[in-house]
Formats: C-alpha cells, sequence, structure tokens
C-alpha cells in the first residue's frame, strides 16, 4: 500500500524537524531554559500529533 503525503503533512514534518534541532540546541546551552524546552517539546507533541491524524495509510 501506497502512503500518501499532503503538503500540511509535508510542511508539519518539516516543523517537527525544526523544533528537534531548536531543542538540540537549547540542550547545548551552558544553561538550558526550563520554560523553553517545555514549550517546544509540548508544540514538537502537538506537531507530531497532527502528523499522525493526517497521514493516510
Amino acid at each position: 500500500m501506497e502512503i500518501v503525503e499532503t503538503d500540511a503533512v509535508e510542511a508539519l514534518r518539516h516543523r517537527h524537524a525544526e523544533l528537534e534541532a531548536q531543542l538540540r540546541a537549547e540542550y547545548g546551552r551552558a544553561r538550558p531554559d526550563d520554560m523553553a524546552l517545555k514549550r517546544l517539546k509540548l508544540e514538537k507533541l502537538y506537531v507530531k500529533e497532527r502528523i499522525d491524524r493526517l497521514s493516510v495509510h
């Protein structure tokens, strides 16, 4: 079965990768900002859930 990826899912995957990069950068700081980490993790989870809902298998 072919997986069809819409433009919306592709955009969400791109955003998910951006958030992952921001998380790595924040963790790489000498003193990571706990609130920034929490916000990034929550947004990344939200994006992942949207990807899962929109993905067509």
